[in-house]
């Protein structure tokens, strides 16, 4: 570690192998936290390359425990983390909504590392139990049109580098593996990122790959469509700035989409959410992230038709009765 260090010190950046096997010997607990923690600083001071991103990448779902969905096409919605807001649980609550619409989703998440409540939290708040059992999620996916892949069980590199992350308290260059290891090979993915650059980079990591994404900015800071300001969209196609008002929301205030300052009260957010009962403002941001979910599944559909999608998925019934069967399903 100490070569590696010294190299990147010296304003250096590591080759796609490279950063593979260094991963690799991280996962098997090869170096001290402190050793994990001065790399982990480096790409605080600078930004990560796309032959490192996919180095680490690679290792990742060389190590990942195989999820096979016998050809099942599914969606992952998700957001880097590391915004420093302190939302509630948008893109969880997304997930049911789009699985509640018709359309498969596998959300692959973890505790919060840098907020209150990661999806991990929130699910497993509810009774939820987590598995790596491949019939059992196929069950899930079957019965609900939902799973969950709560990533230590799927991951042992980020399972392995947990309590660091923990104590660090800030966004590392973890944050931005999470959304690209989901062990199932989602086709589809919605993408929040926390800010322009992290865009390019994800839009580029994309076209290197065989999934069909959307990757969101909001630009006021929020990795996720938070109608709080403008956003922007970007596909493989082409590139986009909304407004709130142009899509038929208001712009809304940050307060309203805070998550709490415990996992239960962001619980009863999320709660309120699936229940029809929260903010108009909660639930309009939902309604959003959902309804870019499955334009990205649907791109021929007009973005209206795709958030009416979600709005009646959402304010039918239909996403709490989904939540309900899969908390059954996984308890």
């Amino acid at each position: 570690m100490k070569q590696i260090l010294y190299k990147l010190f010296d304003h250096q950046y590591l080759g796609r192998k490279e950063a593979s096997t260094l991963l690799k010997r991280i996962a098997c607990n090869e170096y001290t936290d402190a050793q994990v923690a001065s790399l982990i600083t480096v790409f605080l001071m600078r930004s990560i390359t796309i032959e490192e991103l996919t180095g680490f990448k690679e290792a990742l779902l060389d190590m990942s425990h195989v999820v096979d969905l016998k050809g099942t096409k599914v969606i992952d919605i998700v957001g880097t983390g590391g915004d420093g807001k302190n939302t509630f649980n948008i893109s969880t609550c997304a997930s049911f909504v789009v699985a509640a619409a018709g359309y498969p989703v596998v959300k692959h998440g973890n505790y919060g590392a840098t907020s209150v409540s990661g999806a991990s939290n929130v699910i497993e708040q509810h009774g939820v139990k987590f598995s790596n059992d491949n019939d059992s999620i196929l069950r899930s996916l079957d019965r609900c049109n939902m799973a969950f892949l709560h990533a230590p069980l799927f991951n042992p590199a980020m399972k392995a580098i947990a309590p660091i992350r923990k104590s660090l308290g800030v966004r590392t260059f973890f944050n931005l593996l999470g959304p690209l290891i989901n062990p199932a090979l989602p086709a589809y993915q919605l993408l929040g990122v926390y800010n322009l650059s992290m865009q390019r980079l994800y839009g580029y990591a994309y076209q290197k790959s065989n999934i069909k994404a959307t990757v969101v900015f909001s630009l006021d800071g929020y990795d996720e469509i938070s109608l709080t300001s403008p956003f922007k969209v970007v596909t493989s196609q082409n590139e986009k700035i909304y407004t709130p008002e142009e899509l038929g929301f208001k712009t809304h205030s940050q307060n309203s989409l805070n998550g709490g300052n415990t996992i239960e009260e962001a619980v009863v957010c999320f709660d309120n959410v699936l229940q029809n009962k929260a903010l108009p403002e909660q639930k309009n941001v939902v309604v959003a992230n959902a309804g870019f979910a499955i334009n990205t599944i649907c791109p021929e559909k007009t973005i209206e038709n795709c958030l009416e999608e979600a709005r009646l998925s959402l304010e039918s019934g239909k996403a709490l009765d989904i939540f309900k069967k899969f908390v059954v399903l996984n308890s």
